[in-house]
């Protein structure tokens, strides 16, 4: 008899931002592996016994990698009971969800999706605005800023990541952003267009830094900081 597993997206970072089914799933669970954006209180929530299993990979770091964390999954699983996969903001975006969704089906292991409050979401209502604006930007678009070897993606409608009339929103992206706002400029993107740079966002560590790109790329030409972050950009509300 095989286990059953919940992918939970745990939000942010604050325990107050999960959805009341997470919390439940948290009580309930057997072993949760957790990322680590999604430890700290959070974990909190998990009942007494359950093991509690770190397999969370951060860019720059001594980190599992993808095939080991499902096989991980898929273990646990196999040995009945509930088991928890606690991804960080939603699990759907850029959390390697589709990855560990093959490797249960090809076991025959039954699962649920349970969405959490996505960090960009929440990084806008930590700034105050809203992320499309009546008449300036009606889309809004998201996108990764390193691929697997950690560069700039190859592959990416840089055409379309240069729209002044879109909300663009960029994860994990602090190294490679100076590089992307290079081609975004070239593509016709003003060197003065808004940006907000949102560090450790739902956390005691979270910082908002508001310029241009321009200002932005320079500021992360330097040092980095091993802060999780967003980059924010376009016709970004003035509140």
């Amino acid at each position: 008899m095989t286990g059953f597993v919940s992918f939970v997206g745990s939000g942010p970072g604050d325990p107050e931002l999960l959805t009341l089914k997470a919390v439940d799933r948290l009580k309930r669970a057997d072993a949760v592996l957790f990322d680590d954006l999604s430890s700290g209180p959070i974990l909190e929530f998990a009942r007494d016994g359950a093991d509690l299993i770190g397999v969370g990979k951060r860019a720059g770091r001594p980190s599992p990698r993808q095939h080991h964390v499902s096989r991980l999954l898929v273990d646990y699983a196999k040995e009945g009971g509930r088991i928890v996969r606690l991804k960080s903001g939603d699990s759907g975006l850029f959390g390697r969800l589709e990855e560990e969704l093959v490797a249960l089906k090809e076991a025959g292991i039954e699962y649920e999706i349970i969405p959490g409050v996505p960090s960009a979401i929440a990084a806008a209502a930590v700034c105050g605005i809203p992320l499309t604006r009546r008449m300036t930007a009606r889309r809004v678009q998201f996108v990764t800023g390193h691929d697997a070897s950690g560069q700039l993606p190859d592959d990416v409608d840089l055409s379309a990541l240069a729209d002044p009339r879109a909300c663009t929103v960029v994860f994990m992206g602090k190294r490679t952003f100076p590089a992307l706002l290079e081609e975004l400029t070239a593509r016709g993107l003003p060197q003065d267009t808004p940006a907000i740079l949102a560090e450790s966002v739902g956390t005691p560590e979270q910082a908002v830094t508001r310029a241009t790109v321009s200002e932005l790329a320079k500021q992360l030409i330097g040092e980095v900081g091993k802060k999780p972050a967003l980059i924010l950009y376009g016709p970004l509300a003035e509140l």
